[in-house]
């Protein structure tokens, strides 16, 4: 359980860090307490596994990467912790799911997102991902609109 301090904290961080030189600094000032406060507390919650890692999220289409395709992979039941290794392994994949089929009609059972500048780009890799592993059987469902991207609020 957490106290309420550790809840604010988590608030606070939950917003992501802001762009600056000392971003816990500026976070702790919001919290009313030192750098190195927030700092204990931060090492506190990864000794606890509170929190377990901190990322970058960088918007991909800022980078030219505008083409996105998810693609779903039929896979044999044995084969799919190997093959969602391989795949997953692969730096152009940022997403790597099992999901269960629905047959006849959705026999597909793993997903990758994958990006590109292209969506040829997108079909070269998929292509490449097939190669590597032996599955033929695939789509690429490429994204039309971003409708909603956030970040999980655990205290709002």
């Amino acid at each position: 359980m957490l106290t309420e301090r550790e809840k604010e904290i988590v608030r606070v961080l939950q917003e992501g860090l802001p762009l600056t030189s000392r971003p816990f600094l500026v976070l702790a000032q919001k919290l009313g307490m030192s750098e190195e406060e927030l700092l204990a507390a931060v090492r506190n919650f990864l000794e606890r596994g509170i929190i377990r890692r901190f990322g970058a999220a960088v918007r991909h289409q800022d980078l030219g990467y505008v083409a996105n395709a998810m693609v779903v992979w039929e896979v044999p039941p044995e084969r799919l912790e190997e093959v969602g290794r391989m795949m997953a392994a692969f730096d152009e994949v940022t997403h790597c799911y099992q999901r269960s089929p629905c047959p006849p009609r959705w026999p597909y059972n793993l997903f990758t997102v994958i990006h590109g500048q292209t969506k040829e780009d997108c079909y070269r890799i998929a292509k490449a991902l097939s190669r590597a592993t032996g599955i033929t059987s695939y789509r690429l469902l490429f994204s039309t609109a971003e409708l909603k991207k956030s970040s999980m609020k655990y205290f709002v």
